[in-house]
């Protein structure tokens, strides 16, 4: 008979190896560069923030429209190009079409507009809050996949259609609690009108795309590489243009200086200074002509946002006017103006300011849990508070009472009702202020109802 211990032996070897082999079998979990997996504390808040945007858009009458994550790739690239092209996701689906993932939501809601044109009513105010991607260096603020929460007003080449976007975008902010920030304005219009006049209008897109960097790369490498492709007369008068003056008249002054008062644009934008004094919100805009935007579809008013002491950050609600942009899918030209809170950068600059919001619970009240056997009760009077907009959750076994307060404070839950066989017949609960320690026994549930809307709302 073979002896026990060599028995033993063989056996534990077989285990290590049976184990080794289910090891090997075990998908190592892994994220790709630039995503981000979001645990509940991180996505409540930013449901919060969405749910206060969406707010503020419907209260100036925007609508919402969703577009599909993946488009034709030449959909999306028709008018966008060079350094776009470089961030976008492409690749050839199942019937060998070349598509690709939306780098932003203007595009797409431009081949909207052309598909559903017969559909909609101008002019059209729209919001959108959904996901993009780009294939960037992810870095402080930024990620390959990130939320876009994007407004628009389409159809009306206007001041008011400007303005009306510049005031959801200081509105925003102010309904999220923000209040030190500035919106920077420019015109890429009135920087194309420039351009002209230095003779300057077929190196206009890469001149834009190079001034855009200015904040990333400095101004001494900007007029290095300006003094590459173009005179010396053109790159002076070009970095004079891009220095605003510390106002925004003396901005103004000095554009209506280097372009001309006449000009349309110059116009315009005199038009959108006297409207943001008349409102009363022009302390929070601020005239920077160094403002481009890198995409190339923008035509007119540009706009980024800065959270103050979080320049590292950058803009947190971009956007501008694109008024040739639905040209490209259809014959019909549409004027549009928008912008686009970054909820991703957004987030990352409150968190590094300590101004995020406090992370919401995830219920009102929790039942606990003293006897299995009347969890069923439990359910049902769930299902009663339920009814009276309050949220609940149910504690699903039964553990010591200390255990389920601490698993309710961990979750920021205020409120803990305790029901056992005794309150089950008399329709009675028990309720504990988690927050103040306080007990609030044998009440009739309608009392309960009545006493939980008063510690919510105090």
């Amino acid at each position: 008979m073979m002896d026990s211990c060599i028995v033993y032996t063989i056996i534990y070897s077989f285990l290590i190896s049976l184990k080794g082999s289910i090891v090997k079998d075990i998908i190592q979990p892994k994220l790709l560069k630039g995503f981000r997996d979001s645990l509940p504390s991180t996505e409540s808040i930013r449901k919060h923030i969405i749910a206060k945007l969406e707010k503020v858009f419907t209260l100036s009458g925007f609508l919402p429209i969703d577009t599909p994550a993946i488009e034709y790739s030449e959909i999306l690239l028709g008018k966008s190009g060079g350094e776009t092209e470089k961030q976008v996701y492409k690749f050839m689906d199942q019937g060998e079409r070349e598509v690709a993932l939306r780098f932003d939501l203007t595009v797409p809601f431009a081949r909207f507009l052309a598909q559903h044109r017969n559909e909609i009513l101008l002019p059209f105010k729209r919001y959108h809050i959904a996901k993009v991607w780009r294939g960037e260096k992810p870095h402080s603020g930024r990620y390959r996949e990130f939320m876009q929460c994007d407004f628009d007003v389409v159809g009306s080449d206007t001041a008011s259609a400007d303005i009306e976007i510049a005031l959801l975008m200081y509105r925003s902010m102010k309904t999220l609690g923000i209040q030190e920030f500035k919106i920077h304005v420019s015109h890429r219009g009135i920087f194309n009108a420039l351009l002209d006049v230095l003779d300057l209008h077929d190196q206009s897109v890469d001149i834009l795309r190079l001034v855009d960097k200015i904040k990333k790369i400095g101004e001494k490498a900007v007029k290095e590489e300006l003094s590459s492709i173009t005179d010396k007369k053109s790159c002076a008068a070009i970095l004079e243009f891009i220095v605003p003056a510390p106002t925004f008249a003396e901005t103004l002054a000095k554009v209506k200086k280097l372009v001309s008062a006449e000009n349309p644009h110059v116009q315009r934008m005199t038009e959108i200074s006297s409207l943001l004094e008349e409102i009363g919100i022009a302390n929070f805009f601020y005239f920077d002509t160094s403002i481009t935007r890198g995409l190339d579809y923008y035509t007119g008013i540009v706009f980024e946002t800065f959270l103050s002491g979080c320049s590292e950050i950058g803009s947190v609600c971009s956007g501008g006017r694109y008024d040739n942009l639905v040209s490209v899918y259809s014959k019909e030209e549409i004027p549009g103006v928008g912008a686009s809170v970054g909820l991703d950068r957004l987030i990352a600059a409150l968190e590094s300011l300590g101004q995020l919001p406090p992370v919401p619970s995830g219920a009102d009240v929790l039942i606990t849990c003293i006897d299995e056997s009347i969890i069923g009760h439990s359910h049902k009077i769930a299902e009663i508070l339920r009814s009276e907009n309050i949220s609940v959750e149910v504690f699903p076994s039964k553990k010591k009472l200390a255990s389920q307060f601490t698993f309710a404070e961990k979750k920021n839950i205020p409120l803990a009702i305790i029901i056992g066989e005794q309150e089950k017949q008399q329709d009675a609960v028990n309720i504990r202020d988690l927050r103040k320690r306080e007990n609030h026994d044998h009440l009739m549930l309608n009392e309960a109802i009545v006493i939980i809307k008063e510690l919510l709302n105090p």
